[in-house]
Order: structure tokens, then C-alpha cells, then sequence
């Protein structure tokens, strides 16, 4: 039986000389590389393909067992929300990311950091098990193959940041009658070019952020494009209030604070009512099934103008499907279609690993903090980027990379087995009740609250109530202005010199790219009610013991 003790009880017999296998050279698996050696550890990054960038690094062919990019993809995160905490974006990099730029800065960031040494492209990890002393040593037996040829090593720990966009899921059982459909179908992660759709009749099904850009730029071409979803979403706009971007406004510390802090109803309410000021979902047939719900926002500039114009229709949920066309529920009448585009997610899958080491039911993987699987003897094997958070993935994946090197280092401890396990099932059933269980809602996340968690296991989550006394105008930016990743680097194991710069200038490179024709203004220009107002509700804020 499987040792209960408590992890807290193990630590690596030699710490600095530790081995690490990571597996992948995407936006997890750099940062992972990163703050191995930041650590002081030894990582070696295996990469089955010839380049970095997981799934941000477009090819015009598919590739097994890699994410596939259609070239239009734009980040749905803004580019200082979006930052590892240590290196901002250049300047005169656009506000949202074309994926070639963003690419270009996770180049930017291997070079700056010299992890391009400890990266073996063209290497397929085949087999990762466990050591046969791992319950002494905590180690594990890696094959990899390159060229034709396997080599097997040993490693003292593994981090797994091979993602969770390379196994398509097309459940097309849950589709009466597409076995006789004659027209065409496939995933979305077929998708490259819209001149498929060239005068064709579309349905896509699902109202994911894929689904809708896929739909969006189909009605280009083609002669009729419908979206049918059984859920509908909320949707946002990546240029939110007054222009700004939609992350650097929502995702602050006082906007979470307001999030988890109210009664549910009152809380559904500012939902609500932040949502529909660009347009009613309701009117535009987009209103969440189950409103009360917290579903991840879709971010889209496009589709509320192209429902108006008719070149996109919103119909409910597929009840079947005839020869060449489609029966929705509760409209009796036919749709003819010719092209049809399942939007239906991805399964989670670790093809190198034994089920017993990640247990994976109904796309949800029992891990601890969404990292740490809660059953093993030795806490010496994680899994980044699993989760999808209500904001930037590469800050979070980079605080996930951050706790995991020193747990491994042995300088973080994790509970008990047993309070692990209790923490899993009860997020379990209260992502049932908030978020939903359908799809990979569970990976579904408050992104600024994760943060913060992960961040104080290490000692590096901010305190503002510290700062308004040591640096006033420092506390009122990190409180009411947006949650950068630079806030994480103001003290602690990984202190950067440069984050406060950092983070009192962001606005300054949000507004560089978009003011080409004036002079751009100092960034103290964009909350003028910070010094007035600010402190003041700060002040409140400590008053009733909220911080």
C-alpha cells in the first residue's frame, strides 16, 4: 500500500545537483527550464519537434501529437498581463499578439535566459516510470528517441508541460445521424485557411474562443454560417472600457476582491451587468444557458457586428443530423448545411505515462493545486499548464514552474495525502456548482486568487498593506490597477530589481504601439482618481479586515 506519510518528511539527498526532465519546449516547459536553473537544478527539456513555442509555433501541416495553429490566431490576453514576471514585452509590440510575435518573444526570452543549451529538439519522450527505489529515491526512468534511435535515462524529478491541445475530442456519438450526413466534417484543429468554406453553407458546433474566430472567418467567404450552441456564452471584447484591454481592467485586485467577497446573487449581478454594457446576449441569442454560472468569457471583436449584418446565426444545440442538413432543438425546421466544424475541445491525455501515476476521469486529472498528483509516494513529478484560468496562461504556468522547483528543491513542503485528496474533491464539487462540469470546465479557475495561492507557498505574493507604508504609490497601482506578473517579482526567491519600474510603466507600453501620431502621455495619466479616491477605499478595505 502506498505510503500515507507526510511529504513534508522527504527531501532530496542532493539537492544542487538535481535532474529534472521536462517535457516540452512550449510556454510551460521555458519557464519550467528557466526556474529549474534559477533553482539551481539541472533540467533537461525534451522537445519532439525541431523548434519551440508548443502551441503558439503555427505550421501549415499537422503535426501528431502537437497543437495545431490556424495563422489568424491573435492572443486573447494583452501583452503585459500576459509577461513572465521577469521580462516584459518590448515596447513597440502591439497590445494583443499575432502569434508570430508572441513566438518571437518566447525566442526572446530562451536567448535571454540561456535556455537553448538545456533543450533537445527533435527528442520524443516515449516512456516516463517510475525508478524501481522510488520510494527511497523518488526518481524516475525516462526513454526518449530521436533519429530512429531510444535511449533510456534516470532523473531525479519530471516536470510534465506537454499540454492540453494535441488530442482532438469528437464525441460524435452524442450527434444522432451524422453517420449519414453526406457533406463534410471535422474537428476545428483541422482548421488552417477559411477557403474551404468558399460558397459553402457552415454550421460550427461549439462557442468556444476557436469556434467563434472559426465562424467569424468563414462568413467572409462563405454563403451561410451558423453557430449552434447549447450552453451560449458570455462574450467579451478585447478593447473593453474607455479602450483599454479587457484583462488589465477586470483582472485587478480590487475587482477580485468585489468577486469573491459579495453574496453570490450580488456578484452574479456585476457579472452581468459588466457583460452585457457592449451588447445584450439575450437579444443577440448568446445568453448563458444557466446565467447564475461562472462560464469562461469568450474574447471576439467581430461576432456581435456579424450576427447584426446576418452573416452569422445563433441556433441552439443539434438534435440530428439529416443527409444535408441539420435539425437544431426546439426549431422544427431544417437547416441545410454543407460543411460542418466540431468545436468540441480537447482530451487530456499522457501517452508516456502509466494511468496509475495521473488519474484521468471524465477530463479532469486529480492533481493537487492542479499540479501535483496526490497519491505518490515522493512529490517528484508535476504537471504545468494544466488549467485554464480567467486570464494569461504563461504567468500562471511560470508561478506553477516557480513552487515546483523548490518543492522539489525541498525548500517547499505539501501537505498530507490525505488533505490533498480532500482539497481536490471539494474543488471538484464546487467548480460543479460555479463553473459547471461539462467539458474542461474543471481546469476553470479565479486566475488572480491561484495566483496569489502559489505565490505565498513561496513567499513571493505581494502585501499591500506593507507597501502603503514603505511605497503608497506603489500599494494603490498593485491594488486598483491591473495584476501584473511583475508583482510577483517585488520580493521573495526570485526577486527582480526592475519589476516595480515595471510595473509603474506598463501603461506607458500598453499606449506606445496604439499612440503612432501623438506624442504618447506619461502612464500617471490614466487613473487620475488613484491619489483621491484610491486610499480612501483602501483604507475601507482595511478597515473591514478585507486585506
Amino acid at each position: 500500500m502506498p505510503s500515507r506519510a507526510l511529504f513534508s518528511a522527504w527531501s532530496p539527498a542532493q539537492p544542487a545537483g538535481m535532474r529534472v526532465a521536462v517535457v516540452g519546449a512550449g510556454v510551460s516547459g521555458l519557464a519550467a527550464t528557466k526556474c529549474c536553473l534559477d533553482e539551481g537544478l539541472e533540467p533537461t527539456c525534451f522537445e519532439q519537434s525541431q523548434d519551440i513555442g508548443g502551441l503558439w509555433r503555427y505550421t501549415e501541416h499537422i503535426e501528431a501529437g502537437r497543437p495545431s495553429l490556424y495563422p489568424s490566431v491573435i492572443s486573447n490576453t494583452s501583452k503585459e498581463m500576459s509577461a513572465y514576471s521577469d521580462f516584459p514585452f518590448p515596447e513597440h509590440f502591439p497590445v494583443f499578439l499575432p502569434n508570430a510575435l508572441l513566438l518571437d518573444y518566447l525566442r526572446r526570452y530562451m536567448e535571454h535566459f540561456g535556455l537553448r543549451e538545456h533543450i533537445r529538439f527533435g527528442t520524443t519522450v516515449v516512456s516516463i516510470r517510475k525508478h524501481p527505489d522510488f520510494a527511497t529515491t523518488g526518481q524516475w526512468n525516462v526513454v526518449t528517441e530521436a533519429g530512429g534511435k531510444q535511449t533510456s535515462h534516470v532523473f531525479d524529478a519530471v516536470m510534465v508541460c506537454s499540454g492540453s491541445f494535441s488530442e482532438p475530442s469528437l464525441p460524435l456519438q452524442c450527434f444522432p445521424g451524422i453517420e449519414r450526413f453526406q457533406g463534410q466534417y471535422f474537428h476545428s484543429r483541422q482548421y488552417k485557411h477559411p477557403d474551404v468554406f468558399q460558397g459553402k453553407r457552415v454550421l460550427v458546433v461549439g462557442m468556444g474562443n476557436s469556434g467563434v474566430d472559426i465562424a467569424v472567418e468563414a462568413s467572409r467567404v462563405a454563403a451561410k454560417v451558423t453557430i449552434s450552441t447549447t450552453r451560449g456564452a458570455w462574450l467579451l471584447s478585447r478593447v473593453f472600457e474607455h479602450g483599454y484591454p479587457w484583462d488589465m481592467i477586470l483582472n485587478t485586485r480590487f475587482m477580485s476582491l468585489i468577486k469573491t467577497n459579495l453574496p453570490g446573487p450580488l456578484s452574479w449581478w456585476l457579472i452581468n451587468y459588466k457583460v452585457n454594457r457592449w451588447f445584450s446576449h439575450e437579444n443577440y441569442g448568446l445568453q448563458p444557458e444557466n446565467s447564475w454560472l461562472v462560464r469562461e468569457p469568450l474574447l471576439n471583436d467581430d461576432l456581435p457586428s456579424y450576427i447584426l449584418t446576418g452573416r452569422i446565426t445563433i441556433k441552439p444545440g443539434v438534435k440530428e443530423f439529416k443527409d444535408n442538413s441539420v435539425l437544431f432543438h426546439n426549431c422544427p425546421e431544417e437547416e441545410p448545411i454543407d460543411i460542418v466544424v466540431f468545436c468540441t475541445g480537447y482530451t487530456i491525455s499522457f501517452p508516456f505515462l502509466e494511468e496509475s501515476i495521473i488519474r484521468v476521469e471524465n477530463k479532469h486529472a486529480s492533481l493537487y493545486k492542479y499540479v501535483f498528483p496526490t497519491h505518490l509516494q515522493k512529490p517528484t513529478l508535476a504537471v504545468l499548464g494544466l488549467i485554464k484560468p480567467f486570464g494569461a496562461i504563461m504567468p500562471v504556468a511560470e508561478m506553477q514552474a516557480r513552487w515546483v522547483s523548490r518543492v522539489f528543491k525541498g525548500l517547499c513542503q505539501l501537505p498530507p495525502q490525505a488533505v490533498m485528496e480532500k482539497e481536490v474533491n471539494e474543488r471538484k464539487k464546487n467548480q460543479i456548482q460555479w463553473f459547471g462540469l461539462t467539458f474542461d470546465e474543471v481546469l476553470k479557475t479565479e486566475w488572480l486568487v491561484y495566483l496569489d495561492t502559489l505565490a505565498s507557498f513561496i513567499g513571493a505574493k505581494p502585501s499591500v498593506l506593507r507597501l502603503l507604508c514603505t511605497d503608497p504609490w506603489l500599494a494603490l497601482t498593485i491594488f486598483f490597477g491591473p495584476c501584473s506578473p511583475y508583482q510577483y517579482r517585488l520580493g521573495g526567491p526570485g526577486r527582480w530589481e526592475g519589476a516595480r519600474q515595471a510595473i509603474l510603466t506598463q501603461w506607458d507600453r500598453v499606449l506606445k504601439p496604439t499612440r503612432t501620431r501623438v506624442p504618447a502621455a506619461s502612464s500617471s495619466s490614466f487613473l487620475p482618481l488613484l491619489t483621491v479616491v484610491g486610499f480612501l477605499l483602501l483604507l475601507a478595505a482595511v478597515i473591514f479586515g478585507f486585506l
